[in-house]
C-alpha cells in the first residue's frame, strides 16, 4: 500500500512543481501524523496533505480530509515550524490535493488553503 501512496506522491509533487512551488521536504512526520508534502510557494510555507481515489462513489478524496485528520496536520505543521524556526515568521497555508482516477488520466483537484 505504502507504494501506490508514493506513485500519488510522487504525481502530485510533479503537479505542483510545474505549478512553480519548490520542494521543502517530503513525507515529514512526527509524533502526531504525517504530512505528505511541505512545500515553498513564494514566501508561504504550504503543508500539502496529497489524497488519491480511485473512484470517489462513497467518499471524494477532499472530503476523506476529516475533521480529525485536519487537527493530526495542523498539530504535525506546528511541530515542523519547531524543528525548523527559519519559518517561523513565513505565512503557512494547507492545502489538499485530490487526484482521482487512473494512473493513465488522473483528475487533479488542487484546494488551496482548504482548511485552517
Amino acid at each position: 500500500m505504502r507504494f501506490l501512496g508514493d506513485y500519488w506522491e510522487n504525481v502530485a509533487y510533479k503537479y505542483l512543481k510545474k505549478n512553480k512551488l519548490k520542494l521543502v521536504q517530503r513525507n515529514y512526520y512526527s509524533k502526531f501524523g504525517e504530512i505528505d508534502l511541505v512545500m515553498q510557494d513564494e514566501e508561504t510555507l504550504v503543508f500539502i496533505e496529497v489524497k488519491y481515489r480511485k473512484n470517489s462513489e462513497k467518499v471524494s478524496a477532499i472530503e476523506s480530509v476529516t475533521l480529525s485528520k485536519q487537527k493530526k496536520i495542523i498539530q504535525t505543521a506546528k511541530f515542523f515550524l519547531l524543528e525548523n524556526n527559519k519559518y517561523n515568521n513565513w505565512n503557512c497555508r494547507f492545502d489538499v490535493l485530490s487526484i482521482e482516477g487512473d494512473k493513465k488520466k488522473p483528475h487533479i483537484q488542487w484546494f488551496k488553503n482548504a482548511f485552517y
